[in-house]
């Protein structure tokens, strides 16, 4: 994307987002969660993109990560192609450029692929998320979430008692059918190879869809094993984070043989980085699904967007929007278990 090159200014501002309530991961209690938006100008447009690092996850969390966030805005001039190239370990910003980069060329601020998703004429199926804390919290989630339509739960695991967190479990299936409602669970690594195995075992007696990231990632011989011999369908999560190459992202799903990866564009290298696991998986007969990674809405806004175009059925993780105090008004609602985009809602992107 070369058409704005040669006059335009680019300039990055930090954000922190707030959380409604303290949201327990097997990795810790997240308060906030710090962002960084780009916004490149020329004459008289103007594109904004979300740089949405992920502390203590993302691969980029490293301490010249604003210092490199800066080389991009002073070399905006380089164009797209050539940052991204420039940019390889540093997928958060790649994907904060595509973004504003896309909105740099729109007809519409903030409508990067114009679709009958945007028009308000398609929704996207996502999962409802359950957060780890205590039973009465994660059972108040669970009715919550089933209360608002939801056809699809995501419940984290390995925080509190396993015995608790699989009396969970079953108390849904007492009430409602794999038919009724999909289960995912998301381990974030919080098994052991020693006892992964024999926790699968008894997750799947509740008709589970899949388990995601049940092992630490880097475990390739062990994950592998896990996958081969697994009651429970396993996706990989973390495992992708920090494979850059085209042949190494190959031959990981190859060796590993997961049933599912999930993409999640900011750990990944945004949309291109993206596209071409969904390229090896397609290859290795893996399914995928997307993903969104406690992006505000302007970021969370462009990966519904183009999950969309990719036209896969089944739910996405895309329902973090309304997580935060300070999140930025848009067309973005969560309705009846899907993401929906409501036209007739404005924009609010003040800083």
């Amino acid at each position: 994307m070369t058409i704005f090159e040669h006059n335009m200014i680019a300039t990055y501002q930090k954000h922190t987002l707030n959380f409604k309530q303290p949201s327990g991961t097997s990795r810790g209690v997240l308060k906030t969660k710090d962002t960084w938006f780009v916004t490149i100008v020329s004459e008289d447009k103007k594109g904004i993109g979300e740089c949405g690092m992920f502390r203590g996850l993302s691969i980029d969390d490293r301490p010249d990560f604003e210092r490199k966030l800066k080389w991009a805005c002073q070399n905006i001039h380089l164009g797209l192609d050539k940052l991204v190239s420039e940019l390889v370990e540093l997928p958060s910003i790649q994907f904060g450029l595509e973004m504003a980069f896309l909105d740099l060329e729109s007809e519409t601020a903030f409508e990067l692929f114009p679709s009958k998703f945007t028009n308000g004429d398609a929704a996207i199926p996502i999962n409802g998320l359950i957060w780890m804390g205590s039973e009465t919290f994660m059972r108040e989630q669970i009715t919550s979430k089933i209360d608002e339509g939801f056809s699809c739960i995501k419940l984290k695991i390995g925080a509190i008692d396993f015995q608790t967190e699989l009396d969970l479990l079953k108390s849904i299936r007492n009430h409602f059918s794999a038919k009724d409602i999909e289960l995912r669970v998301d381990a974030n690594g919080a098994f052991t190879p020693d006892n992964a195995l024999e926790k699968l075992k008894r997750l799947s007696d509740y008709n589970l869809h899949s388990i995601e990231q049940p092992i630490k990632q880097g475990q390739v011989e062990e994950m592998a094993k896990l996958c081969e011999t697994t009651p429970l369908a396993i996706a990989l999560d973390e495992e992708l984070i920090g494979v850059f190459d085209v042949t190494e992202k190959a031959n990981l799903l190859q060796t590993i043989q997961p049933q599912y990866v999930i993409l999640k564009p900011t750990l990944v290298g945004g949309f291109s980085g993206s596209n071409t696991w969904i390229s090896a998986a397609k290859d290795a007969e893996v399914g995928y699904w997307i993903t969104s990674a406690l992006e505000s809405n302007v970021g969370l806004n462009a990966i519904a967007q183009w999950t969309y175009t990719l036209q896969n059925n089944r739910p996405q993780g895309l329902g973090t929007g309304g997580l935060f105090t300070n999140n930025f008004d848009s067309p973005l609602q969560v309705k009846n278990g899907t993401l929906q985009y409501n036209k007739n809602e404005d924009w609010n992107f003040n800083l």
